[in-house]
């Protein structure tokens, strides 16, 4: 899969843009990190990217397609994505949150057939939240309650997976086991993963592009050239 924006702006007037003449191609098989400073664009990008937002203007493609030419039931097949807010349902045990997921292939009410129980206890296992399975949602924290929407995310079984400071409420080694997974999983399962984060040093590890949002701009930078300038000026400053 492969997504190709063209002097694209993104925002909600377009008389003053969040972010103007995006011209970026991403590709699967990676992990991309979106990063910049609160309220500067990177949650209308991602929303835009998922047709939640329409775009402005210019030219937003998925594999050479225009994004508003999908079906809301195509596109929940190609894009998922995972916001920072907290997601509006209650009385729910967290493997029917995760089985939700699944409404694309089965319709929202639809019956979870055998295959797709085994795709919902693969990303239950993949986010480590077995032990969370019996769980009502409305019992969990905050960072419980993301990595619950991300196996979500997961379950969907999309190429592209969009997620929303996904680490915003996990400890710093939850932050990096998360990082890690995600990381594999663009690899190994060849999904285009872009996260949105202000965990630089995580985002400069574990990512293979970064994305950076300033002045409404976005500017593509990659992560090994970012090591490098980081390594460069670690190495310049005296150890005493």
């Amino acid at each position: 899969m492969i997504i190709s924006l063209s002097q694209l702006s993104v925002g909600y007037t377009l008389s003053h843009p969040v972010i103007s003449d995006i011209n970026l191609e991403l590709r699967s098989g990676q992990l991309a990190c979106l990063i910049g400073e609160n309220g500067i664009g990177k949650s209308t990008l991602l929303k835009t990217l998922t047709g939640f937002l329409p775009k402005l203007k210019g030219s937003l493609l998925l594999d050479n397609r225009d994004i508003e030419s999908f079906s809301q039931r195509e596109l929940a097949r190609q894009v998922s994505i995972v916001l920072t807010q907290k997601p509006d349902v209650q009385n729910l045990m967290i493997e029917e949150i995760i089985g939700l997921g699944r409404s694309p292939y089965t319709g929202f009410f639809g019956r979870l057939r055998a295959e797709d129980r085994k795709v919902v206890d693969d990303a239950i296992a993949t986010m480590g939240i077995e032990k969370l399975r019996g769980r009502m949602i409305q019992t969990l924290s905050d960072g419980e309650r993301q990595k619950v929407m991300i196996a979500k995310a997961l379950a969907q079984e999309t190429s592209i997976i969009l997620l929303d400071e996904p680490t915003a409420f996990l400890d710093f080694p939850s932050k990096a086991e998360t990082f890690q997974s995600l990381q594999r999983m663009a690899h190994e399962r060849d999904k285009l993963i872009l996260l949105s984060t202000h965990d630089l040093e995580l985002a400069v590890r574990f990512a293979d592009s970064l994305l950076e949002v300033k002045k409404g701009a976005l500017q593509a930078v990659s992560a090994t050239e970012v090591k490098a300038s980081i390594r460069a000026i670690i190495d310049r400053q005296p150890l005493f």
